[in-house]
Protein backbone atom coordinates (compact mmCIF):
# COMPACT_ATOMS: atom_id res chain seq x y z
CA UNK A 1 0.00 0.00 0.00
CA UNK A 2 1.42 3.36 -1.05
CA UNK A 3 0.56 5.55 1.94
CA UNK A 4 1.97 8.63 0.19
CA UNK A 5 -1.02 8.52 -2.17
CA UNK A 6 -3.47 8.93 0.72
CA UNK A 7 -4.86 12.48 1.05
CA UNK A 8 -4.93 14.15 4.50
CA UNK A 9 -7.24 12.20 6.81
CA UNK A 10 -8.95 15.35 8.12
CA UNK A 11 -9.88 16.31 4.57
CA UNK A 12 -11.22 12.83 3.82
CA UNK A 13 -13.35 12.85 6.99
CA UNK A 14 -14.74 16.28 6.15
CA UNK A 15 -15.58 15.25 2.59
CA UNK A 16 -17.24 12.01 3.70
CA UNK A 17 -19.30 13.85 6.32
CA UNK A 18 -20.36 16.41 3.71
CA UNK A 19 -21.29 13.69 1.20
CA UNK A 20 -23.39 11.90 3.81
CA UNK A 21 -25.16 14.98 5.21
CA UNK A 22 -25.44 17.09 2.06
CA UNK A 23 -24.30 20.41 3.52
CA UNK A 24 -21.31 21.91 5.32
CA UNK A 25 -23.26 22.94 8.43
CA UNK A 26 -24.51 19.41 9.13
CA UNK A 27 -21.07 17.97 8.32
CA UNK A 28 -19.49 20.36 10.82
CA UNK A 29 -22.03 19.39 13.48
CA UNK A 30 -21.30 15.70 12.85
CA UNK A 31 -17.54 16.18 13.27
CA UNK A 32 -17.72 18.80 16.01
CA UNK A 33 -16.08 21.57 13.96
CA UNK A 34 -17.26 24.77 12.28
CA UNK A 35 -18.75 24.82 8.80
CA UNK A 36 -15.84 27.06 7.78
CA UNK A 37 -13.42 24.28 8.77
CA UNK A 38 -15.37 21.82 6.62
CA UNK A 39 -15.22 24.19 3.63
CA UNK A 40 -11.49 24.62 4.07
CA UNK A 41 -10.89 20.85 4.22
CA UNK A 42 -12.95 20.35 1.06
CA UNK A 43 -10.73 22.80 -0.78
CA UNK A 44 -7.62 21.09 0.65
CA UNK A 45 -8.80 17.73 -0.68
CA UNK A 46 -9.57 19.04 -4.15
CA UNK A 47 -6.18 20.76 -4.30
CA UNK A 48 -4.39 17.62 -3.13
CA UNK A 49 -6.10 15.43 -5.76
CA UNK A 50 -6.21 18.16 -8.42
CA UNK A 51 -9.74 16.99 -9.23
CA UNK A 52 -13.07 18.82 -8.94
CA UNK A 53 -15.09 16.86 -6.36
CA UNK A 54 -17.85 19.44 -5.91
CA UNK A 55 -20.06 21.33 -8.33
CA UNK A 56 -20.44 24.86 -6.98
CA UNK A 57 -22.39 26.30 -9.93
CA UNK A 58 -25.81 26.08 -8.26
CA UNK A 59 -27.27 27.46 -5.05
CA UNK A 60 -25.90 24.48 -3.13
CA UNK A 61 -22.84 22.32 -3.67
CA UNK A 62 -23.28 18.92 -5.27
CA UNK A 63 -20.94 16.03 -5.86
CA UNK A 64 -19.36 15.71 -9.27
CA UNK A 65 -19.11 12.20 -10.80
CA UNK A 66 -15.56 11.98 -9.42
CA UNK A 67 -16.79 13.14 -6.03
CA UNK A 68 -19.51 10.50 -6.05
CA UNK A 69 -16.94 7.75 -6.68
CA UNK A 70 -14.78 8.95 -3.80
CA UNK A 71 -17.77 9.42 -1.48
CA UNK A 72 -18.92 5.82 -1.96
CA UNK A 73 -15.42 4.46 -1.30
CA UNK A 74 -14.97 6.59 1.81
CA UNK A 75 -18.40 5.65 3.18
CA UNK A 76 -17.58 1.95 2.87
CA UNK A 77 -14.11 2.40 4.35
CA UNK A 78 -15.11 4.58 7.30
CA UNK A 79 -18.13 2.37 8.01
CA UNK A 80 -15.88 -0.70 8.18
CA UNK A 81 -13.46 1.09 10.53
CA UNK A 82 -16.27 2.23 12.83
CA UNK A 83 -17.76 -1.25 12.90
CA UNK A 84 -14.38 -2.85 13.68
CA UNK A 85 -13.75 -0.37 16.49
CA UNK A 86 -17.20 -1.02 17.96
CA UNK A 87 -16.72 -4.78 17.73
CA UNK A 88 -13.33 -4.92 19.47
CA UNK A 89 -14.42 -2.51 22.21
CA UNK A 90 -17.82 -4.14 22.76
CA UNK A 91 -19.77 -0.94 22.05
CA UNK A 92 -21.23 -2.52 18.90
CA UNK A 93 -23.44 -4.78 21.02
CA UNK A 94 -24.30 -2.17 23.65
CA UNK A 95 -26.14 0.35 21.49
CA UNK A 96 -29.88 -0.14 20.88
CA UNK A 97 -31.02 -2.17 17.90
CA UNK A 98 -32.16 0.45 15.38
CA UNK A 99 -35.13 -0.63 13.22
CA UNK A 100 -36.54 1.34 10.29
CA UNK A 101 -39.98 0.69 8.78
CA UNK A 102 -42.96 2.61 7.47
CA UNK A 103 -45.45 4.03 10.00
CA UNK A 104 -48.20 1.78 8.63
CA UNK A 105 -46.11 -1.36 9.10
CA UNK A 106 -45.08 -0.24 12.59
CA UNK A 107 -48.61 0.53 13.75
CA UNK A 108 -50.47 -2.30 11.99
CA UNK A 109 -48.05 -5.23 12.26
CA UNK A 110 -44.85 -4.71 14.25
CA UNK A 111 -45.96 -2.90 17.41
CA UNK A 112 -48.75 -5.37 18.30
CA UNK A 113 -46.18 -8.20 18.16
CA UNK A 114 -43.22 -6.55 19.90
CA UNK A 115 -44.33 -7.67 23.39
CA UNK A 116 -43.51 -11.21 22.24
CA UNK A 117 -39.95 -10.18 21.38
CA UNK A 118 -39.59 -8.26 24.64
CA UNK A 119 -40.73 -11.30 26.59
CA UNK A 120 -38.15 -13.51 24.88
CA UNK A 121 -35.34 -10.94 25.01
CA UNK A 122 -35.95 -8.67 28.02
CA UNK A 123 -32.36 -7.42 27.90
CA UNK A 124 -32.68 -6.04 24.36
CA UNK A 125 -32.81 -2.29 23.80
CA UNK A 126 -34.75 -1.26 20.71
CA UNK A 127 -35.06 1.97 18.77
CA UNK A 128 -37.96 1.98 16.33
CA UNK A 129 -37.81 4.57 13.54
CA UNK A 130 -41.19 4.63 11.74
CA UNK A 131 -40.51 6.68 8.63
CA UNK A 132 -41.81 6.51 5.06
CA UNK A 133 -38.35 7.54 3.80
CA UNK A 134 -35.93 4.95 2.41
CA UNK A 135 -33.50 5.24 5.32
CA UNK A 136 -29.84 4.25 4.75
CA UNK A 137 -28.26 1.49 6.85
CA UNK A 138 -24.90 2.06 8.56
CA UNK A 139 -22.72 0.54 11.30
CA UNK A 140 -23.54 3.31 13.77
CA UNK A 141 -27.12 3.91 12.61
CA UNK A 142 -29.96 1.77 11.32
CA UNK A 143 -29.31 -1.97 11.69
CA UNK A 144 -32.33 -3.34 9.82
CA UNK A 145 -35.04 -1.97 7.56
CA UNK A 146 -38.38 -3.53 6.69
CA UNK A 147 -39.13 -2.35 3.16
CA UNK A 148 -42.09 -2.99 0.88
CA UNK A 149 -41.46 -3.88 -2.75
CA UNK A 150 -39.62 -6.39 -4.88
CA UNK A 151 -35.95 -6.68 -3.91
CA UNK A 152 -33.09 -6.70 -3.96
CA UNK A 153 -31.72 -3.29 -3.00
CA UNK A 154 -28.17 -2.61 -4.27
CA UNK A 155 -25.40 -3.35 -1.79
CA UNK A 156 -27.75 -4.82 0.83
CA UNK A 157 -28.95 -8.27 1.86
CA UNK A 158 -32.65 -8.76 1.11
CA UNK A 159 -35.01 -11.51 2.29
CA UNK A 160 -38.75 -11.62 1.60
CA UNK A 161 -40.58 -11.57 4.93
CA UNK A 162 -44.28 -11.22 4.10
CA UNK A 163 -45.72 -11.50 0.61
CA UNK A 164 -48.88 -9.46 0.14
CA UNK A 165 -50.48 -7.52 -2.73
CA UNK A 166 -51.62 -3.91 -2.66
CA UNK A 167 -55.36 -3.23 -2.49
CA UNK A 168 -57.58 -0.20 -2.89
CA UNK A 169 -60.09 -0.12 -0.04
CA UNK A 170 -62.90 2.04 1.30
CA UNK A 171 -65.60 1.86 3.93
CA UNK A 172 -69.15 0.85 2.93
CA UNK A 173 -70.31 4.20 4.33
CA UNK A 174 -68.32 5.89 1.54
CA UNK A 175 -68.88 3.63 -1.49
CA UNK A 176 -72.11 1.88 -0.47
CA UNK A 177 -73.05 -1.78 -0.06
CA UNK A 178 -74.07 -2.48 -3.67
CA UNK A 179 -71.97 -3.33 -6.73
CA UNK A 180 -68.39 -2.14 -6.55
CA UNK A 181 -67.70 1.08 -8.44
CA UNK A 182 -65.47 0.62 -11.52
CA UNK A 183 -61.83 1.48 -11.00
CA UNK A 184 -62.01 4.54 -13.28
CA UNK A 185 -64.85 5.98 -11.15
CA UNK A 186 -62.79 6.05 -7.97
CA UNK A 187 -61.21 9.40 -8.81
CA UNK A 188 -64.48 11.04 -7.87
CA UNK A 189 -64.12 9.97 -4.23
CA UNK A 190 -61.86 11.61 -1.63
CA UNK A 191 -58.56 9.75 -1.19
CA UNK A 192 -56.22 9.26 1.75
CA UNK A 193 -52.48 8.83 1.33
CA UNK A 194 -49.69 8.12 3.80
CA UNK A 195 -47.55 11.26 3.92
CA UNK A 196 -44.22 11.25 2.08
CA UNK A 197 -42.74 8.22 0.28
CA UNK A 198 -44.46 4.96 1.28
CA UNK A 199 -46.21 1.89 -0.06
CA UNK A 200 -49.32 3.88 -0.98
CA UNK A 201 -47.33 6.74 -2.53
CA UNK A 202 -45.40 4.30 -4.73
CA UNK A 203 -48.65 2.68 -5.87
CA UNK A 204 -50.26 6.02 -6.70
CA UNK A 205 -47.16 7.06 -8.62
CA UNK A 206 -47.34 3.92 -10.77
CA UNK A 207 -51.11 3.48 -11.18
CA UNK A 208 -52.84 6.57 -9.87
CA UNK A 209 -52.68 8.69 -13.01
CA UNK A 210 -54.93 9.31 -15.97
CA UNK A 211 -58.55 8.40 -15.27
CA UNK A 212 -57.67 7.17 -11.79
CA UNK A 213 -55.92 10.36 -10.64
CA UNK A 214 -57.60 11.40 -7.35
CA UNK A 215 -59.33 14.77 -7.55
CA UNK A 216 -59.20 15.27 -3.77
CA UNK A 217 -56.26 13.87 -1.82
CA UNK A 218 -55.48 14.22 1.89
CA UNK A 219 -52.07 13.17 3.24
CA UNK A 220 -52.05 11.77 6.77
CA UNK A 221 -49.52 10.04 9.03
CA UNK A 222 -49.31 6.31 8.39
CA UNK A 223 -50.83 5.35 11.72
CA UNK A 224 -53.98 7.34 10.84
CA UNK A 225 -54.43 6.08 7.28
CA UNK A 226 -56.44 2.96 8.06
CA UNK A 227 -58.44 4.64 10.82
CA UNK A 228 -59.49 7.30 8.33
CA UNK A 229 -60.44 4.67 5.76
CA UNK A 230 -62.49 2.70 8.30
CA UNK A 231 -64.31 5.90 9.26
CA UNK A 232 -65.29 6.56 5.64
CA UNK A 233 -63.04 9.60 5.18
CA UNK A 234 -61.58 8.41 1.91
CA UNK A 235 -60.40 5.69 -0.42
CA UNK A 236 -56.94 4.37 0.48
CA UNK A 237 -54.26 2.11 -0.95
CA UNK A 238 -52.63 -0.28 1.47
CA UNK A 239 -51.19 -3.77 1.84
CA UNK A 240 -53.85 -6.51 1.94
CA UNK A 241 -52.14 -8.02 4.99
CA UNK A 242 -53.24 -5.08 7.14
CA UNK A 243 -56.90 -5.01 6.14
CA UNK A 244 -57.79 -8.65 5.46
CA UNK A 245 -59.73 -8.90 8.75
CA UNK A 246 -61.53 -5.60 8.09
CA UNK A 247 -62.57 -6.81 4.65
CA UNK A 248 -63.74 -10.18 6.02
CA UNK A 249 -65.73 -8.42 8.75
CA UNK A 250 -67.33 -5.96 6.33
CA UNK A 251 -65.70 -2.86 7.83
CA UNK A 252 -63.91 -2.21 4.53
CA UNK A 253 -64.53 -3.20 0.92
CA UNK A 254 -61.78 -4.26 -1.47
CA UNK A 255 -62.21 -2.18 -4.64
CA UNK A 256 -59.13 -3.19 -6.60
CA UNK A 257 -56.11 -5.47 -6.20
CA UNK A 258 -52.63 -5.19 -7.75
CA UNK A 259 -50.70 -8.44 -7.88
CA UNK A 260 -46.93 -8.28 -8.31
CA UNK A 261 -45.13 -11.64 -7.93
CA UNK A 262 -42.68 -11.54 -5.05
CA UNK A 263 -43.96 -8.19 -3.79
CA UNK A 264 -44.18 -7.71 -0.05
CA UNK A 265 -42.25 -6.69 3.03
CA UNK A 266 -38.55 -7.53 3.02
CA UNK A 267 -35.89 -7.81 5.70
CA UNK A 268 -33.05 -5.55 4.56
CA UNK A 269 -29.65 -5.65 6.29
CA UNK A 270 -26.05 -4.83 5.48
CA UNK A 271 -23.76 -7.63 4.28
CA UNK A 272 -21.55 -9.24 6.91
CA UNK A 273 -21.87 -10.82 10.32
CA UNK A 274 -24.89 -9.69 12.32
CA UNK A 275 -24.43 -8.62 15.92
CA UNK A 276 -26.28 -10.80 18.49
CA UNK A 277 -29.22 -8.44 19.03
CA UNK A 278 -29.85 -8.24 15.29
CA UNK A 279 -29.65 -12.03 14.93
CA UNK A 280 -32.23 -12.44 17.70
CA UNK A 281 -34.57 -9.92 16.10
CA UNK A 282 -34.29 -11.44 12.61
CA UNK A 283 -34.99 -14.96 13.95
CA UNK A 284 -37.98 -13.65 15.89
CA UNK A 285 -39.53 -11.64 13.04
CA UNK A 286 -39.14 -14.59 10.66
CA UNK A 287 -41.12 -16.80 13.07
CA UNK A 288 -43.83 -14.16 13.53
CA UNK A 289 -44.17 -13.71 9.78
CA UNK A 290 -44.31 -17.46 9.16
CA UNK A 291 -47.09 -17.83 11.75
CA UNK A 292 -48.96 -14.90 10.23
CA UNK A 293 -48.79 -16.33 6.72
CA UNK A 294 -49.89 -19.76 7.98
CA UNK A 295 -52.97 -18.22 9.62
CA UNK A 296 -53.76 -16.27 6.43
CA UNK A 297 -53.56 -19.41 4.30
CA UNK A 298 -55.80 -21.31 6.74
CA UNK A 299 -58.45 -18.58 6.46
CA UNK A 300 -58.39 -18.44 2.66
Amino acid sequence: MDWKQLPPMAALRAFSAFAQSGNVQAAGDALGVSHAAISQQLRVLEKHLDVALLDRSGRSMRLTPAGDVLAKALHAGFAAMIEAAQEITGTRDERPLHISCTPTFAASWLMPRLPSFRAQHPEANLRLDPTPALAPLSPDGIDIAIRYGVGPWPGLETELLLESPMVVIAAPSLVGEGPLPPIDALSGYPWLEEASTSESTDWLRRFGNGALAPKALMQVPGNLLLDGARNGQGVAVTVLLFVARDIAAGRLRELHRTERPGSGYNIVTRPGVMRPALKDFVRWIRREAAQDQAVSRARS
